[in-house]
């Protein structure tokens, strides 16, 4: 074979490895039947995740796959498959599956998340779980939410105290609402 065939070959697995590392989370899908604007609405939904869809031949994901160790992946690299690459790792499952249900045409089929090959049933689970900021500020409130009852509280205690009323006869009614949404 020609050494310009083979250096151009390396440097697309190099591309691929290269992609697949700088990733959180590496999706394989497979695109048959989807017609241009489909794949073209597909890519536009992506972008606005800050995901990369990506098609290259099968021999060249599985020798960089190999490479880095991930030969469980080769099971699903049979027909035309695209790849998507994201740093969120649940950004590239959460848009895939969510176009798959409107386009029966796409097939998710197997992807790497976060160093692990894992299968389409995984990758249905991810699809499910909001992206990295969704899930901070989902933390945030379960943070927040006790210090703000504690505060409530306190702040009762101290009016009441000024009120001259004893402390164990403070009203907490206040208190209770944020109870009750903490629980």
């Amino acid at each position: 074979m020609n050494q310009a065939v083979l250096s151009s070959k390396q440097a697309v697995v190099n591309e691929i490895v290269d992609k697949m590392k700088k990733s959180d989370s590496t999706v394989v899908c497979e695109y048959r039947g989807l017609t241009v604007a489909e794949v073209t609405e597909l890519r536009r939904n992506l972008k606005a995740e800050n995901v990369e869809l990506k098609i290259y031949k099968n021999t060249m994901v599985e020798r960089a796959s190999e490479e880095l160790g991930f030969e469980d992946l080769k099971a699903a690299l049979t027909g035309p498959n695209a790849l998507a690459f994201s740093e969120d790792a649940t950004a590239p499952a959460r848009v895939l599956a969510k176009f798959a249900k409107k386009h029966k045409a796409l097939v998710l089929k197997s992807g790497i998340v976060e160093g692990k090959v894992v299968d389409e049933k995984t990758i249905k689970e991810l699809s499910l779980l909001p992206n990295r900021d969704g899930m901070l500020s989902m933390l945030l409130s379960c943070l927040q939410s006790p210090v703000s009852s504690f505060a409530r509280v306190v702040k009762a205690v101290a009016e009441a105290k000024e009120a001259g009323q004893p402390a164990a006869e403070a009203p907490v009614a206040e208190a209770a609402p944020a109870e009750e949404a903490a629980a």
